[in-house]
């Protein structure tokens, strides 16, 4: 997260060549994983970090199995961090423009990279209408993760300060 992003894409780059999939789908699927994987453990973690134990260990007292507890317990209480972390992931990996111009082929055509030559060339309502789009799926995505943080203190019997 600290290192600039042209950097980590040309490390990639060399690495993926010397391996063989640099111009592949696949390589661009391990970029975005690999750029994604941080919030994701970041995010996560903060939602363990306010995990209760004597909650699985009162579901386990209760007769329930540890994979019943797993879903029914724990899986609700850690949820919110999961999907926070899933849509952060989502953010970044739609954001990464630099990365695709370096690891792509050609014929490989992102939306990110298709608005940056758009933008590029000439600017064209298809590229306005999308920008808009992308600011309005912000905003739900947004809207999602304070639902999604409310939910979570409410569950916990955390109240909002």
């Amino acid at each position: 997260m600290i290192v600039p992003l042209v950097i980590i894409a040309s490390g990639m780059f060399f690495f993926f060549s010397d391996v063989g999939i640099a111009k592949t789908y696949l390589g661009i699927i391990i970029a975005h994983a690999v750029l994604g994987t941080p919030y994701v453990i970041i995010t996560v973690t903060a939602t363990l970090v306010g995990f209760d134990n004597s909650l699985t260990q009162a579901a386990a007292n209760m007769g329930a199995g540890p994979a019943r507890t797993f879903f029914k317990v724990q899986m609700p209480l850690i949820l919110p961090g999961v999907i926070s972390g899933a849509l952060f992931a989502f953010i970044t990996s739609f954001d990464e423009v630099v990365v695709v111009l370096q690891l792509a082929d050609v014929k490989q055509r992102t939306i990110p990279r298709q608005m940056f030559s758009g933008i590029r060339e000439q600017i064209s309502p298809t590229i306005l209408a999308v920008a808009t789009i992308l600011v309005i799926v912000s905003v739900c995505l947004l809207s999602v993760l304070e639902l999604l943080r409310r939910r979570s203190e409410r569950l916990r019997g955390v109240s909002p300060a």
